[in-house]
């Protein structure tokens, strides 16, 4: 286990965490853009449980490398569903949002192997 991939790692759950809070908390500056994205409020608190179980699962894996792997992908996955969500909402310049969130969950990824 190299240290870039605990860097790497360590920085993808820690941004992952702090973007579910904003999520959980109903910090105005995420949830507003959910609203406008037409993102169900039903959803909200599943989509939080996700990015956090994701943070969790990256703090994972440096001990249990399947979890940490399997956390990276799940966050990979939904950071490409928010990019979706927002180009089917036609708002491209929130793009680079969700995008600077996976770019961590993606090296992490493919630091593992």
């Amino acid at each position: 286990m190299s240290t870039a991939y605990v860097v790497v790692t360590v920085l993808g759950a820690v941004m992952a965490g702090f973007s579910a809070g904003a999520v959980h908390f109903r910090a105005a500056w995420v949830v507003e853009p959910l609203a406008d994205y037409g993102v169900p409020r039903a959803w909200w608190p599943r989509l939080a449980a996700a990015k956090a179980a994701g943070a969790a699962g990256l703090l994972a894996g440096p001990v249990v490398p399947v979890i940490g792997i399997l956390a990276a992908a799940g966050l990979v996955l939904y950071f490409t569903g928010a990019v979706i969500t927002i180009v089917r909402a036609r708002w491209f310049s929130h793009i680079p949002f969700p995008l600077l969130y996976a770019a961590p969950a993606l090296a992490s990824l493919a630091l593992a192997g």
